[in-house]
């Protein structure tokens, strides 16, 4: 599937614990934004959009969870469980965040600030926007 990449998170390893970091050099676009998802029901789903022109690297700081991944023809689903690889979601992709681990947390980091107008957030205006916009 186009515009998804998981992304190695550089890390220092140490027998105390290790670090891992997120700069600039690790992630194609700046960071604009950062907020995360935590004490989520493992019943609950979260996401259900796709952005415009936004993207989105999602670590899983702790637990795991799986994203569905949808582009209008395929569908892919990515469990994240290691905090040290991110997934990558690039713009025009529908993800829906589902089968949270208890304790698990989702850090996002963006390309920008919060713009409602970037969403898209009813599937079938997705794949009419993907069909407007794409297929060509």
């Amino acid at each position: 599937m186009k515009n998804i990449e998981i992304i190695d998170i550089p890390k220092i390893e140490d027998y105390r614990g290790n670090i891992a970091v997120v700069e600039k050099d690790c992630i194609p676009f700046e960071m604009k934004r950062v907020y995360y998802l935590f004490d989520i029901p493992s019943n609950s789903k979260r996401g259900g959009h796709a952005h415009k022109k936004q993207i989105e690297l999602l670590i899983p700081l702790a637990g795991s969870f799986d994203v569905v991944l949808k582009n209008g023809i395929e569908r892919k689903v990515i469990t994240l469980n290691k905090p040290d690889k991110g997934l990558l979601i690039k713009e025009n992709v529908w993800r829906e965040l589902e089968d949270f681990s208890s304790g698990a947390v989702c850090l996002v980091v963006a390309s920008d600030v919060f713009c409602e107008e970037d969403y898209i957030r009813d599937f079938d205006e997705y794949l009419k926007y993907i069909e407007l916009n794409y297929k060509k």
